[in-house]
């Protein structure tokens, strides 16, 4: 697909957005997150950083097919480079899908094999496709035959009752062979019966070492981190080992660590030089979205981590908390929360 770079909310003739901004690179990620990675958090991410690669919420086929696809795929083009994650297992859903991804201008369509809750698992969604490597073969063949876009896998490093090194490998083999390059490896088991989503996020140990092993088992896949980092030392000592991180929670309650991932991981200046100007740079969006008719609440509920530990922090959180959601709520609410957080004073030499 072209990259043809523009900011402006364009069409080239065969109908995917015109793009603007680098290259993807899987080198530092922004992991898909329900609820959370929404577009009014994916474009402070961007605000933040131009090289992270960011992912959509897990987008399941049948919301998809059967559902408002617009409002499902819909993106501003500043977001790029941009991922979209499926959830599904039928093959020829997962294709139509694909080509979905490819026509509304993503750069990479991703499956879901690593959601553990209950909702997903009842529709052959998420982590219990573990157990059918096959299938999920199956699905990551139809996709590659249905678009140009690169087909990666968010996976387990198992899941109760398939938990052993051999089964994983199993695992990766089998999607390998039906051409899947990258893999984005959580490396945690989770368990399928008793644990809530949240607490297969914390209760089953971290195995690092085996995502390392991924690696040296198969030099020739991207083989991706996913799973309790942190800091950008977690990020360093990780990619000693592998091909590239993913960050979560993080960088969600943390966003303002996104400021200096360009120049951390891709030896480029960062976009913005304070928490003030990332918020200042949203300021259009923000009232393009109201225009729309979004509600305010809607969109400062992820911008509420941008000023985590600074003096006026909380004060800023609180003003948005009690206002945002009032009728008519406006711009102005967020100038006002802004006020609240000294600006960082500038050195002048003497």
């Amino acid at each position: 697909m072209s990259k043809i770079v523009s900011s402006e909310n364009s069409r080239n003739i065969s109908g995917a957005p015109v793009k603007s901004g680098p290259e993807p690179s899987r080198r530092f990620c922004v992991a898909p997150m329900m609820d959370w990675t929404t577009p009014h958090f994916r474009y402070l991410a961007r605000v933040l950083s131009r090289r992270a690669l960011l992912y959509t919420e897990m987008v399941t086929t049948g919301a998809l097919i059967h559902g408002d696809t617009e409002r499902f795929l819909r993106h501003d083009p500043s977001e790029y480079p941009l991922a979209l994650q499926l959830g599904g297992s039928h093959s020829g859903e997962l294709a139509h899908c694909a080509k979905l991804a490819q026509q509304f201008g993503f750069d990479e369509v991703n499956l879901n094999v690593g959601c553990p809750s209950d909702r997903v698992q009842n529709n052959m969604i998420g982590a219990c496709l573990m157990g059918h490597p096959d299938k999920v073969a199956e699905g990551v063949a139809a996709m590659i035959a249905a678009t140009d876009l690169p087909v990666t896998v968010k996976h387990r490093i198992g899941i109760n009752g398939r938990e052993s090194w051999d089964e994983l490998c199993e695992f990766i083999e089998t999607v390998a062979a039906a051409g899947c390059k990258t893999f984005i490896v959580h490396a945690r088991i989770a368990i399928l019966e008793g644990l809530s989503p949240k607490e297969n996020r914390d209760i089953p140990p971290l195995k690092y070492d085996w995502v390392y092993r991924l690696k040296q088992a198969y030099p020739h896949l991207e083989i991706i981190i996913n799973g309790g980092i942190k800091t950008f030392e977690d990020c360093h000592e990780h990619l000693a080992h592998t091909d590239g991180v993913m960050l979560g929670r993080e960088a969600y309650h943390n966003p303002w660590l996104l400021a200096d991932v360009d120049t951390e991981f891709f030896g480029e200046p960062a976009p913005v030089t304070s928490r003030h100007d990332a918020l200042r740079a949203m300021f259009p969006f923000i009232q393009q979205e109201l225009d729309r008719g979004v509600y305010l609440t809607h969109i400062t509920r992820h911008i509420m981590g941008l000023f985590l530990g600074q003096p006026g922090g909380r004060q800023f959180r609180r003003h948005l908390s009690e206002n945002a959601n009032k009728p008519g709520s406006g711009l102005e609410v967020v100038e006002q929360a802004l006020a609240k957080v000294r600006e960082p004073e500038l050195i002048t030499e003497s």
